[in-house]
């Protein structure tokens, strides 16, 4: 009997076994017809998806591809070449605005430079471009799309080797261009952290990685994991830094490593040029005058780009086929554009009015009026006030700040003491009002023979001419001293119809006398600056 029951039981489980097991196995069937399914839905979607594109936009499609078709950067790309192309190419920091072609002539470079028989770079060498501002990076270090991170066992994600309690490293951008370019745009915006992995990384020319979970003991783990936990990997490429920042704020441990060149604004020329190439290529139909409207309200290339294709956008939507002045103007109001380019200079005489020189942090140069009034009033009861300038400079260091007087106000004290010493005049006895009615707040030495000629002209009643311009600093002792930016300085000139120029004699270069549509005069002092501006009267004296 017991045996009958023991027989029974047995019969039972196997049955439900069996019924189990077909169970089991109509599930996994089910489950595995299932994800074919999604699977195949999901690949037909994605297909779809990439049946689907937009037009190409004219700032992509006009985006330089050869050394030709970058505008109005004649030495910065030549200097980009020099450190590129050669047998030990540099790590490279360029500065400038946006869209004046900084990514685009690097990617040039790099292929100009794969074509030299003696290059650094093999025919592959990749440009691994990465952007500052949406680099994020975990500090867990379990994600690093810059320096590289390894997915430990325990992590989510850690993959198949995961599952075997093996740590994956994975490599970052700085790998992935090994043995090309690392390009990192605005690269003043690299967090700290990532900056010092960055700079330890351009040292070692590899990247080192750690895991608690790797033991090198273990036989299991894969020898190229190995490998790389015991060597690194590999990380020999070079550096090209772009920023929109100035120099000052890019940290010195990197500025020391990197060659620095300067991509310049572009001017209004440069911008008439771009707009003709694509006009010409593109076939576009356009009313006498709408190139140069363009070029009035830009400084770059993209953003006259975008504004031509505004006008392309609105003229379809009108049924037109010719841009004209009107769409232009349309752009231009509806996008809130500026005016960059001043109206040309005129040939004027006027009173405690002069032309200054100015160049930016990125190395444009540009013109400012200078104006001043004075008044003499009662002996002693005499002031100076200064407007428009930055009053005051904050310089931040590693671990601290120092403020500093405005160089302008500096500049007007050494004036001062040569009208004092030099020309006798009792300063202390007039109202003086300088300003720089500039958008921008003014500083810098630079301006000291300009202030010196604004205020000479009111005191003594001279007329200027408004087709003069200069820059120089002005010492105590009446001496004009060099400055910088002078190359630039000449160019914004000429764009703004400037027929002479004063520099100082220290700055005079040969080829600024072959300019046939400006005067460079250089000088020494303050007395011949008087002589060529003031050419019909003679030095005086006031007490």
């Amino acid at each position: 009997m017991e045996t009958l029951i023991l027989g029974a039981q047995l019969l039972c489980t196997g049955m439900m076994g069996l019924y189990l097991f077909n169970q089991f196995n109509s599930n996994k069937e089910q489950s595995t017809q299932t994800t074919c399914e999604t699977d195949n839905r999901k690949y037909e979607e994605l297909q779809n998806m990439r049946k689907i594109s937009l037009k190409e936009p004219l700032t992509e499609k006009m985006r330089p591809k050869t050394e030709e078709d970058i505008v109005g950067q004649t030495d910065a790309m030549l200097a980009l070449k020099a450190a590129l192309c050669s047998k030990n190419p540099q790590h490279v920091i360029i500065y400038g605005s946006p869209g004046v072609g900084k990514t685009a002539a690097s990617r040039i470079a790099l292929d100009i430079a794969k074509e030299q028989v003696n290059s650094a770079f093999r025919p592959d060498a990749k440009f691994i471009e990465i952007d500052a501002t949406t680099l994020r990076f975990d500090d867990r270090s379990i994600a690093d799309p810059l320096i590289g991170s390894v997915h430990d066992p325990i992590y989510q994600g850690a993959g198949q080797y995961g599952n075997s309690g093996v740590p994956n490293p994975k490599e970052g951008a700085v790998t992935k261009a090994h043995g090309g370019v690392l390009f990192i745009d605005e690269i003043g915006e690299l967090h700290s952290i990532q900056m010092n992995k960055l700079l330890k990384v351009l040292e070692d020319r590899k990247v080192n990685l750690d895991s608690v979970y790797y033991n090198k003991k273990d036989k299991n783990i894969p020898a190229h994991i190995h490998d790389i936990f015991q060597n690194g990997l590999p990380a020999d490429f070079r550096l090209i830094g772009a920023t929109t920042r100035d120099k000052s704020e890019i940290p010195p441990a990197l500025r020391s490593r990197c060659v620095e060149i300067s991509f310049q604004d572009l001017q209004y020329s440069h911008i008439i040029e771009i707009l003709n190439k694509i006009i010409k290529r593109e076939y576009i139909k356009i009313e006498d005058g709408v190139i140069e409207k363009i070029a009035t309200y830009v400084t770059n290339g993209r953003d006259a780009i975008s504004i031509l294709q505004m006008a392309m956008n609105r003229i379809s939507l009108l049924n037109q086929e010719i841009i004209t002045i009107t769409d232009i103007k349309w752009v231009i109001k509806s996008g809130g554009y500026t005016r960059v380019k001043s109206e040309k200079i005129q040939s004027k005489m006027h009173i405690g009015r002069v032309t200054g020189l100015y160049v930016t942090g990125l190395g444009s140069g540009g013109t400012v009026p200078i104006k001043c009034v004075v008044k003499k009033l009662a002996k002693g009861e005499g002031s100076i006030k200064v407007s428009g300038i930055i009053e005051e400079e904050e310089i931040q260091r590693v671990n601290s700040s120092i403020k500093r007087k405005s160089m302008i106000k500096s500049s007007v004290d050494n004036i001062i003491t040569v009208f004092k010493t030099l020309f006798d005049v009792k300063i202390e006895d007039y109202y003086i009002h300088i300003t720089f009615p500039s958008n921008v707040p003014a500083d810098g030495p630079s301006a000291g023979i300009a202030i010196f000629c604004a205020i000479y002209s009111a005191l003594f009643n001279q007329p200027i001419n408004s087709n003069i311009a200069m820059t120089g600093d002005l010492s105590i002792f009446g001496e004009v001293e060099a400055v910088g930016g002078i190359p630039s300085k000449i160019f914004a000139a000429k764009e703004a119809g400037i027929k002479k120029i004063f520099i100082p004699q220290d700055n005079m270069s040969s080829t600024y006398n072959e300019y046939d549509d400006i005067e460079v005069c250089p000088v020494n002092n303050i007395y011949e600056v008087i002589e060529e501006i003031f050419t019909s009267m003679v030095i005086r004296k006031i007490n």
